[in-house]
């Protein structure tokens, strides 16, 4: 192999780090390259000569199992040149690239300076690389894995229209209003038994086959609601699709944390929100035009698009190093990341992380040790406060909520213009999560909530106290008075018809704080925080929490309504987000920039690999 090969070789390997060293560290500061060379030390002596390096230091950096650049021939007849003084410590891209070069130059002055120019060129260009060429297959895996999302949200609407389809004169099924609660209910409550079977479906066959598993059952459970002639279909439509709710919702956190790149996991891991909403708002705008069962039919199609989708995307590369598989783990590296791209050190990170691991034994014990209790419980408490926020009895009953209100709106509208709104503030969310941080977006989030359960509480409290006052004014059949009992009764409704605009710009305001923050954010961090070693049985339990939580919501806000009224329901929810905000403050921490292994080693108090470079097309960590 000639020289310029063993250099173009040695690039696929080596990534320049630029460092401030401390004074004294190596030798006179300056981070050495051991190579084994007898002459090592009078190598040294002499590369210290070169003014530059004894101004701005650089260090190699190179995983285990890969070869580290060393010097090839002596140093001994170099002479120092002209002084680099005039170098800043932290230069450009630009500046860097030159400079590299020069010294290139320096130690190979009869080679063309392959090393150094091909090093310095993508430093340079690595944000152009970055954003126009090695981002797209990362977006289309976030796509295809969350129509799979848009499914869940769709399934989670589909009660809103649906129940107030099945009230009208012309609906082919009667049902009363125990059926209407377990129709919203049985979604979930299978949901949890998905999310318990998930837990171990994704170990044991990967990510990707539980995925697609889902679209055949998806399709049949709606084909099956749409065609019911009796309640009984509808239910074990509902329990079905909700079985496959539950493994949709535990499986595309976990995959989109495994594929994509920590500098945009922040933007792409919301992308499950964005379009789970969009689900939902899909589902309320057709669900205005036509009945229950083919609002049935309409939900079939999407369950088709998300199977077919991902027939065309790999499986994680963390499943396939948990089954010894490298090469389909490197081939799944290369897809997500580019084939240009050289991912040996993050293929080296994730296999060392999963080593570490796979040195004890694994058991539900596991969850509780002092290593992964901590992101174990904060997952598990991020996900409890998201739904004692009361957000699926709103999503569940939108329709049902606003005929309550007596809002002079029409339900329907309300319902599509929350949906719109939902939508949008997700897109807002994406701008935010990874400029504001996770943090400030739940502080946020929950202030905005507090506000509008509060105000919604306040409008339900009013309306109540005037129904109460106008039917102890009717009820009077005193002469005198009668006309002061009328002015009451007047006055109150005019109260009441002044405030009929507070529910929908409530439920508007809660919705866009839901979806900045207490919506993704919980999902978002379970897919990050959760270590590898409990990251299955983990997660099982924080989605079966998820929708434990779900079910125990949407079946017991009608009764809980029908026996303290909607002002105490709300007013509760405030209390529960109010200690949420109290959670977020002071336990939640940052994983906004971190890779996985770095999240893992933060919470779990093992020391962080410092010196990170996951592939030369996401670049130098600086």
């Amino acid at each position: 192999m000639s020289p310029i090969e063993q250099d173009k070789e040695g690039a696929q390997h080596v990534a320049f780090q630029l460092k401030e060293m401390p004074e004294g560290s190596g030798e006179d500061g300056i981070a050495s390259c051991p190579s084994g060379d007898p002459a090592e030390t009078e190598d040294d002596e002499e590369r210290d000569k070169l003014p530059f390096l004894n101004h701005t230091r650089y260090s190699t950096v190179s995983a285990p199992g890969m070869p580290t650049i060393t010097s090839k021939s002596s140093f001994a007849g170099l002479v120092s040149k002209p002084s680099f003084s005039g170098l800043t410590s932290r230069p450009s891209m630009v500046s860097l690239r030159s400079t590299i070069s020069r010294v290139n130059s320096e130690l190979y002055p009869e080679r063309d300076s392959f090393v150094a120019q091909s090093i310095g060129h993508s430093l340079a260009e690595l944000p152009n690389l970055a954003q126009k060429m090695y981002i797209i297959t990362q977006v289309l895996a976030a796509v295809s894995v969350s129509i799979g999302s848009m499914a869940v949200g769709f399934s989670a609407a589909y009660t809103s229209p649906a129940l107030a389809s099945l009230d009208a004169p012309n609906s082919t099924l009667t049902v009363d209003e125990d059926q209407k609660s377990w129709i919203g209910s049985l979604m979930p409550l299978s949901a949890l038994t998905g999310s318990f079977i998930g837990g171990y479906l994704i170990d044991a066959i990967g990510r990707k086959m539980v995925i697609l598993m889902c679209g055949p059952p998806f399709i049949l459970a709606w084909i099956l609601i749409g065609s019911a002639v009796n309640i009984w279909m509808i239910y074990v439509g509902r329990a079905i699709g909700g079985l496959c709710v539950g493994l949709l919702t535990l499986t595309l956190p976990v995959y989109l944390s495994e594929t994509i790149q920590p500098e945009i996991r922040g933007v792409l891991g919301l992308l499950p929100t964005t379009i789970g909403n969009l689900g939902i708002l899909v589902c309320f705008l057709v669900g205005s035009y036509v009945n229950w069962w083919w609002l049935a039919f309409v939900g079939a199609i999407i369950p088709l698009i998300f199977t077919t989708l991902m027939c065309f995307v790999p499986e994680t590369p963390r499943w396939y190093i948990s089954r010894d598989r490298v090469e389909d783990a490197q081939a799944s590296l290369e897809w997500l990341r580019g084939s240009a791209s050289d991912v040996d050190f993050e293929l080296d990170a994730i296999q060392r992380n999963y080593e570490i691991a796979k040195q004890e034994s694994s058991s539900l014990k596991d969850l509780f040790r002092r290593q992964y209790a901590k992101p174990f419980l904060l997952a598990m408490g991020l996900m409890l406060f998201q739904q004692l926020s009361g957000i699926n009895a709103v999503i569940f009953y939108t329709v049902s909520i606003f005929k309550m209100s007596g809002s002079t709106i029409n339900n329907y509208l309300s319902t599509i213009i929350v949906g719109v709104v939902n939508l949008l503030s997700t897109f807002l969310a994406n701008v935010l999560i990874d400029r504001l941080g996770r943090k400030i977006l739940l502080y946020v989030s929950s202030v905005l909530i507090v506000l509008s359960l509060v105000a919604l509480g306040t409008f339900f409290y009013i309306k109540e106290t005037a129904e109460n006052a106008i039917s102890i004014a009717e009820s009077m059949n005193l002469t005198a008075g009668a006309g002061n009992s009328t002015d009451d009764v007047t006055g109150w409704k005019e109260t009441v018809d002044n405030l009929s605009w507070l529910p929908l710009v409530s439920f508007m305001v809660y919705v866009v704080a839901f979806s900045l923050g207490w919506g993704p954010i919980p999902w978002l961090f379970m897919g990050e925080a959760l270590p590898v070693k409990i990251r299955g049985p983990a997660a099982s339990i924080v989605t079966a929490l998820n929708w434990s939580c779900t079910f125990v919501i949407t079946k017991t806000f009608p009764g809980m309504v029908e026996l303290i009224g909607p002002s105490y329901v709300f007013y509760m929810f405030t209390a529960i987000m109010t200690l949420a905000t109290l959670f977020a403050f002071f336990l939640v921490p940052e994983t906004r920039g971190k890779t996985l292994e770095e999240i893992e080693e933060e919470l779990s108090g093992r020391s962080a690999l410092r010196n990170r470079k996951i592939s030369t097309v996401s670049g130098l960590h600086m």
